[in-house]
């Protein structure tokens, strides 16, 4: 393994420093950085996405793990700091400058499979996160290009991730991540572990692609879930009657109009979006 210097005196050496406005917290413990790569599991020669590398902490510790990984950096302040490990690990990374929101992640892939592992920006990791699986703004191929998702994200997002039926954290994010994929809480970080500590503490979620139901629209499904959990204390009756066809989904599916949606399990939300076609 070569030698590199402590991301302290890298961060250090280039005048950088985590911008707010960007979302950025850096993480220095490479031991913290090292498990957080073996994640997915084994990486040699696999293809990794990182979304927002800054300066690099843990995609020094993806290229370590043998992954050829594709980073995705807006800050071009952080750019030399990323120019200096693709001298180091030669071949091993290719860095974009640009916004992960508005780029083609697959062509970026050249239509190969890959893994995503990434700490995100707090400011757009849920977005990023819902585009993966489908979303109104992704790509709804399934099985994705994606193997799997290792993402870090404020706690509380990662608990809606892994929430089951009937807690206050089970909501729409829930849904849209179990209902063809599994779910599940890899690691939590203390706040702090980064510089500048944030406010809240962290997590790491992973989540890994699963036999889609038949039948079902993941836009019906998201919009159902938007309805549902955008008025969650209200009855079904009442969130959704502005979905066309939800309460005669509901009387033909036998599922009580005066529950709420927090009591709604996955799998009743994919028969209602089924029934709507």
């Amino acid at each position: 393994m070569p030698d590199l210097p402590p991301l302290r005196e890298v961060i250090a050496r280039h005048g950088l420093s985590a911008s707010k406005k960007l979302g950025q917290n850096f993480l220095f413990d490479e031991q913290l950085l090292d498990r957080i790569a073996a994640i997915p599991g084994e990486l040699t020669g696999k293809n990794v996405l990182e979304i927002g590398p800054g300066p690099g902490g843990l995609t020094r510790a993806l290229l370590r793990a043998g992954a050829n990984v594709t980073a995705i950096e807006m800050d071009t302040r952080c750019l030399p700091a990323l120019a200096e490990l693709t001298e180091v690990f030669p071949g091993q990374l290719t860095v974009f400058e640009g916004d992960a929101m508005k780029l083609d992640h697959g062509e970026l892939m050249n239509g190969k499979p890959f893994a995503v592992v990434a700490n995100l920006p707090y400011n757009v990791g849920t977005a990023l996160f819902v585009n993966w699986l489908g979303g109104s703004k992704g790509n709804n191929t399934w099985p994705p290009q994606w193997s799997s998702l290792t993402l870090m994200f404020q706690q509380e997002v990662a608990q809606r991730i892994v929430a089951p039926c009937g807690g206050s954290a089970y909501g729409r994010l829930a849904v849209l991540s179990q209902w063809r994929s599994s779910a599940k809480l890899a690691l939590k970080v203390h706040r702090s572990a980064f510089t500048p500590p944030p406010k809240v503490m962290s997590a790491i979620v992973h989540i890994e692609p699963q036999e889609a139901p038949e039948g079902v629209s993941p836009r019906t499904l998201e919009r159902l879930t938007e309805a549902a959990f955008g008025q969650r204390r209200k009855m079904l009756r009442q969130s959704l009657k502005g979905v066309p066809g939800a309460l005669e989904a509901l009387e033909k599916l036998g599922i009580d109009p005066t529950r709420r949606a927090e009591t709604i399990s996955v799998d009743e939300f994919v028969s209602i979006a089924k029934a709507l076609g």
